[in-house]
């Protein structure tokens, strides 16, 4: 783990290395998506419910520009779209009086994600830290089974394998097999879940606090954070050229929550 950066340096860090700035999720993209939300497609929903409630794709785009930083010129309809760093930066800030309120209260913290290509060192590291301050780690039921595949742990971080593969995935119903899993055992549920994608916004729709990062192609957990259902959606771009780049930011967080 690298000594936590400043804030001005970790701006400088973020859009050196695309994790917000100028990413690399084109435009057209970001705008087929949050199409496909306000039609109802629940691949696009990640767990939560929206009933009618985002059902034109101009609000969609409004809550994205305000809470992540794309552009909200609704002309721009193709080529480069943005994250705002300072909206990164901000979250994460948010993000940490989660986790410090977690360590202060030795809370159980389940971890998870659908992307670990790119944020499982992410996860891992902060579980780790969490874990050295006196918080249960949740490890998660023995054989649970969703969407075709397995749901195991790696590092204490809940993944979703297929064919011996992690696979990237949107889908909230890992993260039901855990919830549902924990219940049959007897077993507590967590006080925060630390996830991203369907496995943040299932956790956040069954009441669980929970904390989530979120591409600018991925805005259910930006729509739950406006409405009060998530926690913190914090805004990146989740798979960039080297998982290493997380690193700072990383530090970053766990230096604000005073875990470092």
């Amino acid at each position: 783990m690298p000594i936590a950066p400043s804030r001005s340096e970790l701006i400088d860090h973020l859009v050196r290395t695309r994790i917000a700035g100028n990413v690399a999720t084109p435009r057209e993209n970001n705008l087929e998506h949050y199409r496909r939300l306000a039609l109802g497609d629940r691949h696009y929903w990640f767990g939560l419910e929206f009933g009618e409630r985002w059902t034109d794709e101009q609000d969609v785009l409004a809550v994205m520009a305000e809470r992540c930083g794309v552009s909200d010129d609704v002309e721009h309809r193709a080529g480069q779209d943005t994250i705002d760093p300072e909206l990164t930066v901000a979250a994460l800030e948010r993000a940490a009086a989660f986790l410090r309120k977690a360590a202060e209260g030795r809370q159980r913290v389940l971890f998870a994600t659908g992307h670990p290509g790119g944020l499982l060192d992410v996860h891992r590291m902060t579980a780790d830290a969490l874990r050295a301050a006196g918080c249960e780690v949740l490890s998660v039921p023995g054989g649970l089974r969703a969407d075709d595949g397995a749901v195991h742990q790696v590092a204490g971080v809940a993944v979703y394998e297929r064919g011996a593969t992690l696979w990237h995935t949107h889908s909230p119903a890992p993260m039901a097999a855990i919830l549902d899993g924990l219940a049959a055992c007897g077993r507590p549920l967590p006080d925060l879940v630390v996830a991203d994608h369907g496995w943040a916004g299932c956790a956040a729709q069954r009441g669980i606090d929970a904390v989530g990062y979120a591409d600018c192609n991925d805005p259910a957990l930006f729509l739950a954070e406006a409405e009060g259902t998530l926690q913190v959606a914090v805004p990146l771009d989740d798979h960039v050229l080297d998982p290493r780049f997380y690193e700072p930011m990383t530090a970053y967080l766990l230096e604000a929550a005073g875990l470092a």
